[in-house]
Parts: structure tokens; sequence; C-alpha cells
């Protein structure tokens, strides 16, 4: 006999289908990644015409049989967004959408590759540990799952390494869009610093923007060996809690999220030192997240409490709002920033001395 709670039962079911909802919210990330290893996204987003489920099955070489379930996962991925429906020649077809064309192999920029890093088992498994993490003392639940810290086990394993880095570098890509229209927050810089740049996606689509600049992509030792340098784009390897190339500015793209509130402190400490003052143009850039529950859409709100959690699961790190983000400037010693909602999920902030 069910429990009266004053709750009407068309809640209650309503409530099921909610909590059904979140338990089986996974298959919508394995339905996605399977839809990337049939190659779905570029026949529907290259095909000059709406593509018919016959045409799509006949380009994927399925067997007839599987026709059928092609159409189902197909339901799926068009009611979460990634492709639209309308009829061609009476037959009921399949259009791309912003969020496929960005998932296409040769876009530019594509996605591809972080949808595949995020959904590795090496990505996944962590998450089955949260609740052990909760009652132990390991660092983070990847820890738990992988038997070391990600950093470590990048370094261990190639392989994995590689499919992470291309990855970032995925979403390092969604700059080349916006950082052209962002004159006022390099003017005046000569030089800057990528923190973490990798194999130096971001510090080019800088130096294409503005070439009068010069950049210092700055990464592990074994992170920038062997990399081509040109005299607008220099690789240095180092460690940040020790210190930084000097240059007049200093860029952060989601890289102080990975880290805890007192270990980014002790990296912005070290910022200040290789930074000019206010008054000679020095200051850090930020792009990261800046979780705001009450003024963003639900939609964004959910996806940076998402990755909120991704930060607890994987590593030390956080997503912040903005009070969070000033306690981290002002305990480092700087004394204000500005904040710009420039980059979709991301912000933009600028650091002064």
């Amino acid at each position: 006999m069910a429990q009266d709670h004053g709750l009407d039962p068309s809640e209650l079911f309503k409530a099921q289908a909610h909590i059904y909802k979140h338990i089986f919210n996974y298959a919508n990330s394995m339905c996605l990644a399977t839809a990337l290893q049939l190659n779905i996204p570029d026949i529907i987003v290259h095909h000059k015409n709406p593509i018919t489920l016959q045409h799509l099955s006949s380009s994927l070489h399925l067997p007839p049989e599987k026709t059928t379930s092609l159409q189902r996962l197909m339901r799926l991925l068009v009611h979460s967004g990634f492709f639209s429906k309308t009829k061609f020649n009476d037959q009921e077809s399949y259009l791309p959408t912003p969020s496929s064309i960005l998932l296409t192999k040769n876009g530019i920029p594509s996605l591809l590759p972080f949808v595949q890093g995020m959904v590795d088992p090496v990505m996944v498994n962590p998450w089955m540990r949260l609740g052990d993490w909760f009652k132990g003392e390991e660092t983070t639940p990847f820890e738990i799952a992988n038997g070391s810290t990600m950093w470590d086990y990048c370094d261990k394993d190639p392989v994995f390494n590689k499919k992470f880095n291309e990855a970032m570098a995925s979403d390092s890509m969604m700059m080349s869009m916006v950082v052209g229209k962002s004159e006022s927050v390099f003017c005046g810089i000569n030089s800057v610093v990528d923190v973490g740049g990798g194999t130096g996606v971001v510090a080019k689509i800088i130096l294409e923007a503005f070439p009068n600049m010069k950049c210092i992509v700055f990464d592990l030792p074994h992170v920038v060996e062997g990399l081509i340098q040109t005299e607008k784009m220099m690789f240095v390897g180092g460690d940040m809690f020790q210190s930084f190339p000097s240059a007049d500015a200093i860029l952060f793209k989601c890289v102080l999220h990975n880290w805890s509130d007192e270990n980014c402190v002790k990296i912005l400490k070290k910022c200040r030192e290789a930074i000019p003052s206010k008054d000679k143009g020095g200051k850090v850039i930020i792009i990261d997240m800046v979780v705001d529950e009450e003024n963003d859409e639900f939609e964004i709100t959910e996806a940076k409490l998402i990755f909120d959690m991704i930060m607890m699961v994987l590593l030390t790190g956080r997503e912040r709002n903005k009070k969070e983000w000033e306690k981290i400037f002002l305990e480092a010693g700087f004394s204000h920033y500005k904040i710009s909602s420039l980059f979709g999920l991301r912000s933009l902030i600028e650091v002064y001395p």
C-alpha cells in the first residue's frame, strides 16, 4: 500500500519518469558515442539534401535488418537535438543541427575528439567509485578507479594521453571564433604566456588575430620537448608552481579549474612575479567557467554544475562562482578583476595586480 504523502498520483508518476531519466542519462552519452563511431554526423552534414533513413543506412553499410534499429537510434538523437527531421520526396529525412556540425571529423572547429576523449572508459569508470570516494581517503575517484592521479596516468599511458590532449585541443579550437573579437582584451599586450598550452593551438589562434604579439607556450617539459619554435611562438618547459616566463600577460584557458583554491593562490602569486604592474599593462587572463545559478539559463547552469562534478571526480579542482574567484584573486594579492561572458559556458576574466 502506497504511503500518503499528500501527492496526486500523477505527480508521483511524473517523479518516476524524472528518476528514470536520470538513471539512464548515460544512454544519451553512449548513443552519441555510437553515432560518432558510425560516422553519422559527417554523412548527414555532407549530404547535399536531407537524407532518408534508407540512404543513411546504405551509406553506413549496415545490414538491412539493422535499419529499424538505426531509426530508433536516430529518433533519440533527433529528440536530443543532434539532428532534425523533415520531409523530403515524401519521406522522413534527417538534417544536421549546429551540434552535429560541431561533431564532424574535419570541421573547424570540431568537438569530435573531445567527445571521444570524455567517453573513454578511463574517464567514465571513476564515476562508479564516487560513493566509495566520499567514504574513503583517496584524493579523487579517478585515483580509486585507475590507481593513480589523472596526470600520472597520462604520463604512463601514451595512447590515453594522446586522446586526452586531442580532446583539449579540440575544445581550444572553439576560441578561433571569438579571439579576433577580443581586441580590447589583448590591446597593448606585446607578449603573453599561454599556460598549459600544449602544442600551441591557442597560441596559433592568438597570433593569427594579433600577428605582432609574441606567444610563449608554457607546459611541462615532456609536453613541449621537440616542438618547433618560431620567432613569434616559443615553447618553454617548466613548473607553474615554481615560476613563469616574464611577459605582459599570462593566459590560463581551463587550467585553474583543475586545482584547489590553495593551489590556485600559489599559482597566481607566481604570476604576479612574472608580469608588470597594472600601470605598465600587466594582467592575468583567465578563460574558465563562472557559476551563476541565479542568472544563467537552466541548461547552462546544469552544464556548469556537471563540470564542477567532473572536476571533483577526475581532479582536485572545481568550477567557481564570482565570490569564489574573487577570494582567490584577493588572497593572491591582486587588486581587482573584470568578468566578461564571451565564450558560451565560459567567461573571460581579466585580473590586475
